[in-house]
């Protein structure tokens, strides 16, 4: 079973505020293991599903998008920039329309970040900085395995 985690903050724990806008806005170490037999690359998708407001929420809020990390990458190390990912790594769009990791900086309320990394069976092609719908539908049917992280954030 593949299993993802953190150095800076446990599963359903407080994320730090120093990987959030009100501190470095830097990205949190993460580690993985148990990749399954056939697994050419791996996927990062780091959303909250409580946008704007977890009383009342309107829409998920893409923080991070990253695809085709190599099958014999296993972390990311704290504050990783896109120049400094391993060869072939390409980076997607967050929904501030820049890529790299953009944390938490909920308008109200208590949210929810889900880290979802993704084992996939093939190397995805050069999708031009995806959205996180672009590339979800890439990887349709390469899917191999799925392991998530969630943290949690309020100002």
């Amino acid at each position: 079973m593949m299993r993802l985690s953190s150095p800076s903050f446990e599963n359903q724990q407080r994320i730090p505020k120093k990987f959030t806008c009100d501190g470095e806005n830097v990205s949190p170490a993460l580690q993985w293991s148990g990749a399954p037999e056939g697994t050419r690359t791996f996927a990062l998708i780091v959303d909250d599903p409580d946008a704007p407001d977890p009383a009342n929420p309107r829409m998920t809020w893409v923080h991070w998008v990253l695809y085709n990390l190599p099958a014999t990458v296993d972390s990311l190390p704290e504050n990783v920039r896109d120049a400094e990912l391993a060869p072939g790594s390409l980076p997607g769009l967050n929904d501030w329309k820049k890529t790299g990791y953009g944390g938490p900086c909920p308008p109200i309320g208590r949210h929810r970040y889900f880290h979802k990394l993704y084992a996939l069976d093939t190397v995805l092609g050069d999708l031009n900085c995806p959205t996180k719908a672009a590339l979800e539908k890439a990887m349709e049917g390469h899917v191999l395995s799925k392991a998530e992280l969630i943290g949690t954030y309020q100002r």
